[in-house]
């Protein structure tokens, strides 16, 4: 472990990798962000659920997990490098007011944080050569600007250029009883796909980006159920290929 990130789990070569930007709402002493700290149990600062999910799956053999191990507040690190996203000075109508920085300080985030997590997860795909990629996030059901939009998906797939692994998870998850599947839902991973774009689409590896729904895994009851739904559907994906 280290500021940046988690590594998790079984890293035996072929086998399948967890990686989540966003799972950790974690702000360290000596950075403070100016916000009401009850933000930070909100989506903004972390993708709930979704560290609980990572730490049930890495129980089985063969999945490993790399987590994001700062809020998404502090360095957002699905992001492309010079992004001014990477540490937001709003997020959904919230100021970020610790996030003014100058160009010195933006610096000293992506040298902290940044540069570090992105460095590590290559040379763990470089080591590991999973049988699959799993990019595991969660959305809210509404953002907080914009309340009368409502997001029904119970899961999105995410993907950009390859859509190998997000053709064959759409057509499962399709089939199980009263999911409700997004393709590119809530967004389009053609917008917003930094880390699998730079890691894993550019080296040719399978993946499946997937978004699930914070409200259904708020619970440790939910995180077990999805944690057991989302290994079938990759074990599903991997077999697809083999």
């Amino acid at each position: 472990m280290t500021e940046a990130f988690r590594l998790i789990g079984d890293t035996t070569p072929g086998g399948i990798l967890i990686e989540s930007d966003h799972a950790s709402a974690r702000v360290p002493d000596d950075i403070d962000l100016g916000i009401d700290p009850a933000l930070l149990r909100e989506h903004i600062a972390i993708d709930i659920g979704v560290a609980e999910i990572g730490e049930l799956l890495v129980r089985r053999p063969g999945f490993a997990a790399f987590l994001g191990n700062v809020s998404r507040l502090v360095c957002d690190f699905n992001r492309d490098e010079g992004s001014p996203q990477i540490a937001p000075r709003v997020s959904d109508g919230h100021a970020i007011p610790g996030n003014c920085l100058d160009q010195a300080g933006y610096e000293a985030r992506l040298a902290r944080f940044y540069r570090p997590y992105h460095t590590a997860f290559g040379e763990v795909i470089e080591a590991m050569r999973p049988a699959l990629v799993l990019s595991l996030h969660s959305f809210t059901p509404r953002l907080a600007s914009r309340p009368e939009v409502v997001r029904p998906w119970h899961i999105g797939i995410l993907y950009n250029r390859d859509r190998r692994g997000a053709a064959v998870a759409l057509d499962w998850l399709r089939r199980e009883a009263g999911l409700v599947v997004g393709d590119q839902q809530p967004y389009s991973g053609e917008e917003l796909n930094t880390t699998m774009d730079r890691h894993v689409e550019a080296r040719g590896q399978l993946y499946v980006g997937v978004e699930v729904r914070q409200d259904l895994i708020g619970d440790a009851a939910g995180q077990a159920q999805w944690a057991d739904r989302l290994a079938q559907m990759v074990r599903h994906v991997v077999a697809a290929f083999d």
